[in-house]
């Protein structure tokens, strides 16, 4: 796989990382054996996709648990991402609460280290900002694990360019990670304001930052593969309750969204997945999506979208779809 390199550090990563949520949260796993979890986890390393992301989060720490077990033995070849800051209220529904209290970051990065099997965290984000706590306090204590050898870089998670702007003060912000694909394009909730001034874009903040812009859910959850037509998903699946995946929203994003990303698919003769993941990429290098996936011939996919270049007439056609549905 083509790399990119972590700006921060200078690193050599793979362009397209892998995130390891859908291994054990939110989504329907289908029966999936813990060895073969352990089996795609190997994959996205062998294929080059090292940018590993977890959470504290995701299962109530097994996710963490889960990479540290498959991954342990392979750790000079991760580049290893995880986050605090977000934890698990309740697994099955899954629900949030946030705890950004520095006493809470300083405990989680010791469970965290533990689960995943290691003595240092390369990139350790502050997943949520919690409104009941100064982010300066929370970001404090994040900057604390870095000159304590914890963890080597802290990154923030769905956060605007004015709180990136303030935690950066404190301490380099090596990395935002936000939602952000073909149809969620506002990442952080800031996107460029009305007049087209670029203080809100959180993508160019990165870049002139020297940090690295990390898109989750670059396939929309699913649905930019094209392979989710007809599926129904349990009530434990984060997408039954979704706007954009009521049989309403699925039918009009037919032709709204999935149209053109087949008529850039069929220039290529790549993968809708492929090009769904080369346009979050475009914007520059500081850009590297982590899809994630439980299937080894989908990962196999969306490892190829680091070697599709796509065209000035392609990023037109693309950057003009809209979305039917509400994000959340």
């Amino acid at each position: 796989m083509r790399q990119v390199e972590f700006t921060p550090s200078g690193e050599r990563v793979g362009a397209v990382g892998y995130g390891a949520m859908g291994l054990s949260w939110v989504y329907d796993r289908h029966g999936l054996t813990e060895r073969q979890k352990h089996e795609v986890l190997g994959l996205a390393v062998d294929l080059g996709a090292n940018f590993v992301d977890t959470a504290v989060l995701y299962g109530g720490g097994a996710n963490e648990e889960l990479v540290g077990a498959a991954l342990g033995g392979r750790r000079d070849e991760v580049f290893l991402c995880s986050k605090t800051g977000l934890r698990a209220a309740s697994l099955e529904p899954p629900r949030t609460e946030r705890c950004g209290h520095p006493d809470e970051v300083r405990r989680s990065v010791e469970d965290s280290l533990r689960r995943l099997r290691t003595d240092v965290v390369d990139l350790y984000y502050l997943h949520r900002v919690d409104p009941g706590v100064p982010l300066e306090e929370t970001w404090g204590a994040m900057a604390e694990l870095v000159a304590a050898g914890k963890v080597r870089h802290v990154g923030l998670s769905e956060v605007s360019t004015e709180q990136a702007d303030r935690a950066h003060a404190i301490h380099p912000v090596a990395a935002v990670q936000s939602e952000y694909s073909l149809w969620t394009r506002n990442p952080g909730g800031s996107g460029p304001t009305a007049d087209g001034d670029p203080s809100g874009d959180v993508v160019s903040w990165c870049a002139d930052h020297g940090a690295m812009f990390v898109p989750f859910s670059p396939l929309g959850r699913g649905y930019l593969t094209g392979g989710l037509a007809g599926r129904t998903f349990s009530a434990s699946d984060f997408r039954s309750r979704n706007p954009r995946f009521t049989a309403e929203a699925v039918a009009a994003n037919e032709d709204a969204v999935l149209g053109p990303l087949r008529e850039v698919a069929h220039r290529h003769e790549a993968s809708l997945a492929a090009v769904a993941i080369a346009w979050t990429m475009a914007p520059g290098e500081h850009v590297l999506p982590i899809p994630g996936t439980t299937d080894p011939g989908h990962l196999r996919e969306d490892a190829t979208a680091a070697g599709l270049r796509l065209t000035a007439e392609d990023l037109e056609l693309l950057d003009g779809v809209v979305a039917v549905g509400d994000r959340y």
